[in-house]
């Protein structure tokens, strides 16, 4: 699967708005560190981004640091990191507290369609689950659903989706995605919670053993069925889709914005894509027939 990625590798040129941070000037886009803080949940595809980047810029050598949502967003805002991928949607006062500590414009940058999905052993007689049932289920004290932890992006994201606050919600815990893919035969009425991207690769074969072990509740919403398939990730239509962004604390061209119009280029977006996710950004194919 990374194989592939050099195979596509072209030169794209694009243009990012940024601040007027002072930053080192000896740094630049082309040559350096980085280390990106990503949630599990989306470590794949940012792993793969990496990847394409050092290939394109060999100077540049970039390091994808696991770390929970919150915790990630907390060290972009106390200058402990240059670049984090985020999934929530910052509420007002989160807003403020990243312009006025980081001294710059919230402008996140959107580069794929995610997805929370919702999985149950492969012999499960359960084919689909309602948004009632989510809701009711995240209410009930028996604690049915099993997310890979607090502080979670997948956790903050069907809180969000639900209008509640993370700890009013009522779940177990099982530690990392893969974990509760590969246990949850254990929990035959329980119900896992992870990220699309865990296992969205198409033609690996971790991601094919990993989902050859469950199988994914379509989200019935208003009387319809929606699986999280790139169609209802583009339109939206999957009820938990979810847009990753990348937040930066970084005001001059160097490498952390030089990644993301990587990212956000077509080449980039060819990477998402080859991720089993939805790019963000569209390009349009175009053919001259004579």
């Amino acid at each position: 699967m990374r194989n592939s990625i050099k195979l596509i590798i072209l030169s794209f040129i694009s243009i990012i708005v940024i601040g007027c941070k002072k930053e080192n000037p000896s740094v630049s886009y082309n040559k350096g560190k980085l280390t990106i803080l990503t949630d599990e949940s989306f470590k794949s595809v940012t792993e793969a981004l990496a990847e394409g980047y050092m290939i394109n810029y060999p100077e540049t050598k970039i390091d994808v640091v696991t770390k929970k949502e919150d915790l990630g967003f907390l060290d972009i805002l106390n200058n402990k990191a240059k670049i984090a991928v985020m999934s929530k949607e910052l509420n007002p006062k989160e807003i403020k507290a990243y312009e006025d500590g980081v001294e710059l414009k919230f402008l996140p940058a959107k580069f794929a369609a995610d997805a929370v999905v919702f999985v149950v052993p492969k012999d499960s007689p359960k084919n689909f689950i309602t948004l009632d049932e989510i809701k009711k289920g995240l209410e009930s004290e028996n604690k049915e659903f099993i997310f890979d932890g607090a502080n979670s992006s997948n956790l903050n994201f069907v809180a969000q989706k639900l209008k509640k606050e993370p700890k009013e919600l009522k779940f177990s815990v099982i530690p990392g995605s893969k974990n509760i893919i590969e246990e949850l035969g254990k929990y035959p009425n329980r119900i896992g919670v992870i990220g699309l991207n865990t296992f969205s690769r198409p033609y690996d074969k971790e991601s094919e053993r990993l989902r050859g072990m469950v199988k994914i509740l379509p989200v019935q919403n208003n009387g319809k069925l929606y699986n999280p398939d790139f169609e209802n990730l583009r339109e939206m239509k999957y009820p938990f889709t979810r847009v990753l962004y990348f937040l930066v604390n970084e005001g001059n061209f160097n490498i952390a914005n030089g990644f993301i119009r990587f990212s956000c280029t077509q080449l980039g977006q060819m990477i998402v894509q080859k991720e089993g996710l939805q790019p963000y950004n569209l390009y349009k194919r175009e053919v001259q027939m004579r």
